[in-house]
């Protein structure tokens, strides 16, 4: 219901990329890489943090002179997004969620991200559907538009380029709201996380059970 281009609502996925979620989602007990930077404990990804979760769904926005930071409550990313207009780092330098930068176009703040790696997924949320899991490639660009309508509302959209796994472009929006309500807590991923070592280890049974005549 997110995603407003295509005008369907479907994102335009190639085959391969769905084949290689669904052969990851069997495959989840063999090794870590099969799982979501999510559940490793990495990142919720680029613009996949900013899709809603079941919880931990915070985000702070600050702006300071020259920069815009978005803090994640989740998994306790934080962007750092220059507006001085420097140009994105060299394209050998990757990174899992790419290398931001911004510029305000009338009132919208517009960030543009490049200089992904090809080791994250666009989703990692069961939350995001058939979309949980679809990898990105190193040619992923990503647009985002923040536009502050109201005082506690903020419309975001975020078009996704990636021509390795798209055939065209899509675009997701949904609004952001403002609850001075809220606490944003620690989110301790690793403390007391069992999910990923249970799975791994539950896979090594399996193995073992394979063995024995």
């Amino acid at each position: 219901s997110m995603v407003v281009d295509p005008p369907d609502g479907r994102v335009p996925v190639m085959t391969w990329a769905e084949d290689k979620r669904d052969y990851d989602l069997a495959h989840l007990e063999d090794a870590p890489q099969h799982e979501t930077p999510w559940v490793r404990c990495i990142t919720r990804g680029v613009p996949g943090g900013m899709f809603p979760a079941g919880y931990n769904n915070g985000y702070e926005i600050i702006q300071i002179p020259g920069y815009v930071v978005i803090v994640y409550e989740m998994i306790h990313d934080t962007r750092i997004i220059p507006l001085d207009g420097r140009p994105h780092v060299g394209v050998n330098i990757r990174l899992w969620n790419g290398d931001p930068r911004g510029r305000f176009e009338g009132s919208t703040l517009v960030v543009e991200t490049t200089n992904f790696n090809d080791k994250g997924a666009i989703a990692t949320s069961a939350a995001t559907g058939r979309m949980r899991g679809i990898p990105h490639s190193d040619e992923l660009h990503v647009v985002e538009r923040f536009t502050r309508i109201s005082e506690d509302v903020i419309n975001y959209s975020v078009t996704v380029t990636d021509p390795k796994v798209y055939t065209a472009p899509w675009t997701v929006a949904l609004p952001l709201n403002r609850d001075p309500s809220y606490l944003m807590f620690e989110y301790a991923c690793h403390e007391g996380n069992l999910a990923l070592p249970n799975a791994l280890s539950a896979g090594r049974a399996r193995d073992r059970a394979a063995q024995r005549p």
